[in-house]
């Protein structure tokens, strides 16, 4: 026997100094240990040769069987590296879905979303085909994008003028050091675009003005504002009411926030309803005066994202008509009743 395993291993490395392929040496040693095997079988119990290889047919049989075995296994090892090739599939790519429908990797990567009974595929598909519009990417931006981009929200567009700062730091979580300096839009768009390769981002590195409002809420299905603006909150309001989009909208004390949804066309308050006058500046100091305690804007954000994936997919009971109010000093929370007024100037019965 060690006579034959000496033969196959001289033919194995004749083969490779030669330059023949693995499969034509294992073609060979297999061919080797066949004509041995079929020696045993043939030859009479007790003779010479077929004592010199082991004067055992069984033992040669298994030797066989597990060479053919190995090479099943080096085959179904090249075949499965050939699939994960670039240009066949490569890392987490698959065939293309239909138009509209998720594909394998996003029902993986969406699928504690898909068990929830009020979600499901359906609302997941939803969220896949919606159109957000986010504007401000700071600290309600930030959190809301990135659990919006997370939900698999599939077109989201930024607006914002603004670079990043280093005292944004503290609590617009989306932004890192190395880009104090940089677009605020310019930094979202790469995390969010790092977070989910689902989902396309468009940034619109430009402040919303009364101007541009209308061309940037066209074509949206949701609004979300998160600026810190009281002028601007009253410009994006004008552009969804006008528009027929709703708007959630959030807003922030040091200690405190509030949010809702606003939509005329579906029955509830827009913002001006509920605001009809700029309050003086001096009673809503912004954050660079007042401060705000760090996971603040967190809070109001996610509340944000929840507030659309419920609007998209048409889950649960909607913030319209309803104000919450979120004191985070004193953990509590309150929702109040809202109405919308026939006298307002933009979804007023007088408006428009």
């Amino acid at each position: 026997m060690l006579l034959v395993l000496a033969l196959a291993l001289g033919l194995w490395l004749l083969g490779r100094l030669f330059g023949a392929s693995r499969r034509a040496r294992l073609v060979t040693v297999g061919a080797l240990f066949a004509l041995v095997l079929a020696a045993q079988l043939a030859l009479p119990a007790g003779h010479p040769l077929r004592m010199a290889t082991g004067g055992d047919a069984r033992l040669w049989a298994l030797v066989l069987a597990a060479l053919v075995i190995a090479a099943a296994y080096g085959a179904g090892l090249r075949w499965l590296r050939a699939r994960a090739r670039p240009g066949h599939l490569d890392a987490g790519a698959e065939e293309p879905p239909p138009p509209g429908a998720l594909g394998e990797a996003e029902l993986r990567r969406y699928a504690r979303h898909i068990i929830l009974q009020e979600i499901g595929g359906p609302g997941q598909a939803r969220l896949k085909a919606a159109r957000v519009l986010v504007i401000g990417a700071g600290g309600l931006g930030a959190p809301a994008l990135q659990y919006l981009a997370a939900a698999g929200v599939g077109r989201i567009t930024i607006a914002d003028g603004d670079v990043v700062e280093e005292t944004n730091l503290q609590r617009q979580v989306i932004h890192t050091e190395a880009m104090v300096g940089r677009p605020k839009v310019e930094s979202a768009a790469a995390a969010l675009r790092a977070l989910n390769r689902h989902v396309d981002i468009v940034p619109v590195a430009e402040p919303v003005t009364e101007a541009n409002a209308p061309a940037l809420v066209a074509g949206h299905d949701l609004v979300l504002d998160g600026t810190d603006s009281i002028a601007t909150r009253y410009t994006v309001n004008a552009a969804c009411v006008a528009a027929g989009v709703p708007l959630i909208g959030a807003a922030l004390t040091p200690w405190e926030g509030q949010i809702s949804l606003w939509h005329p066309a579906g029955g509830g308050p827009c913002y001006r309803c509920i605001f009809p006058e700029a309050p003086a500046p001096e009673l809503v100091p912004s954050c660079a005066v007042a401060g705000v305690a760090a996971p603040l804007p967190g809070v109001l954000g996610a509340m944000m994202t929840m507030e659309a994936v419920k609007a998209i997919t048409g889950a649960g009971e909607s913030l319209r008509g309803r104000l919450m109010i979120y004191d985070g000093l004193h953990a509590e929370t309150q929702v109040i009743a809202i109405k919308r007024r026939p006298d307002c100037p933009v979804c007023g019965e007088a408006a428009g």
